[in-house]
């Protein structure tokens, strides 16, 4: 019986940790893939993983302690919501000073592993910490800003896996991914109008001013951003120095795919997030992997010693 109830409780304080938001941590290891950390001595490739792994480790624990912190202060218009009215804070299952203890814990290993990884990661952490919290407090409730502050969180995330591997990061690849995570952020705002209806404005103040024609125009603002912005840097001189070749730009494409699967889901009021594309979209899924996969080989095929030609030449 008590072993019984140790699991209940365990389980109710991974579930408050959110274990499935953790997807977006990824972005910690495009360094690896983009910095060329992949190939090479083993001794440096295997560095190289394991100090990604420990940046992505990090950042899971600090987003969980800002979720947990969010649902603390988000419990009575969380109980507004049909899916998030379930959850372990809002329903009373976990209490809020146990929780709030459990928060700091999360919060003081991820700086604590963070500082051992580097210093400056460290910073990276705390100012995502910092400004995630800030979000919770103040900017959630502010109209567009709200949608940028998230996005320059996930910047923070590809920051700090450049830090953690030791590569330069490409101002373009950081204003891609900040463009690209605007479109997704924007996109969950255009959902939850159309499954909330009415009743949005009461679980997220800012929906009020979210109309339809508002977030149609920000959606294809943002995501013609992202694309050119991949564009710009697959064809920036240092990027082409770096890999030896332009091909890069020829998984443009594949990136449209997914921006347009997104936008689909989004039309149809289908799109919870992020997470939903990465773990539960068959068709999102299949395009991403051969995104990667064709990056992958086109970044180290000299490498592995293949040979493709330089198509940019016809």
């Amino acid at each position: 019986m008590h072993k019984g109830v140790e699991k209940v409780m365990s389980m109710k304080f991974i579930e408050i940790m959110r274990p499935s938001h953790w997807t977006k941590n990824l972005f910690v290891f495009a360094a690896l893939l983009f910095g060329g950390k992949l190939a090479g001595p083993a001794g440096q490739v295997a560095v190289a993983v394991a100090s990604a792994f420990g940046g992505f480790v990090c950042f899971c624990l600090a987003a969980s302690s800002v979720y947990i912190f969010n649902d603390i202060m988000d419990r009575r218009s969380d109980l507004l919501h049909p899916g998030k009215a379930a959850r372990p804070i809002a329903s009373g299952r976990v209490s809020v000073p146990a929780a709030a203890v459990f928060a700091g814990l999360c919060c003081l290993v991820a700086l604590a592993g963070a500082w051992r990884l580097a210093p400056s990661f460290a910073a990276v952490v705390g100012g995502y910490i910092g400004l995630m919290v800030l979000y919770s407090v103040l900017f959630k409730r502010m109209l567009i800003v709200d949608c940028i502050v998230i996005s320059i969180g996930f910047c923070l995330r590809a920051v700090g896996g450049a830090i953690v591997v030791g590569v330069f990061t490409s101002p373009w690849l950081i204003i891609c991914t900040f463009a690209l995570c605007l479109f997704l952020g924007f996109g969950k705002r255009r959902s939850e109008i159309v499954q909330l209806g009415p009743a949005g404005e009461a679980f997220r103040g800012t929906l009020g001013g979210y109309s339809g024609e508002l977030t149609a125009h920000m959606l294809n603002v943002s995501s013609g951003l992202a694309v050119v912005c991949f564009l710009l840097y697959s064809t920036d001189d240092r990027t082409v120095n770096m890999f030896g070749t332009h091909n890069l730009v020829y998984t443009v494409p594949l990136v449209m795919y997914c921006v347009f699967r997104c936008s689909a889901l989004v039309e149809k009021g289908s799109y919870d997030g992020p997470v939903q594309l990465v773990l539960r979209d068959r068709p999102f899924q299949a395009g991403f992997v051969l995104w990667a996969l064709a990056c992958s080989v086109i970044i180290y095929a000299d490498k592995m010693t293949v040979s493709f030609g330089n198509f940019w030449a016809y």
